[in-house]
């Protein structure tokens, strides 16, 4: 019996960053956030596999972690993209 390369095995080995905290030399942090005080720093994560984060525009990011952190329980698509129309999809 074989096993597929995708699926969760796939999503476990990818390197997922947070693109909403950048440091200060280049890159993300890690995924995901210890314990969380009322006055911490750190928002609420906005979290993509390292090789998307790295493909997406800064202006992309502004966009993606802005719509995460104005509803953090909603699951938010990462990239939008504008219809022939105008309107997003």
């Amino acid at each position: 019996m074989s096993r597929k390369s995708g699926g969760l095995t796939k999503w476990f080995k990818q390197d997922w960053v947070d693109i909403g905290s950048p440091k200060k030399g280049g890159g993300y942090a890690k995924c995901g956030r210890t314990k969380q005080k009322k006055d911490a720093k750190r928002k609420y994560p906005k979290c993509v596999p390292k090789a998307k984060a790295n493909a997406m525009s800064k202006t992309q990011i502004k966009s993606a972690v802005k719509r995460k952190r104005a509803n953090p329980m909603k699951k938010v698509k990462t990239i939008v993209r504008k219809k022939k129309n105008g309107k997003k999809s």
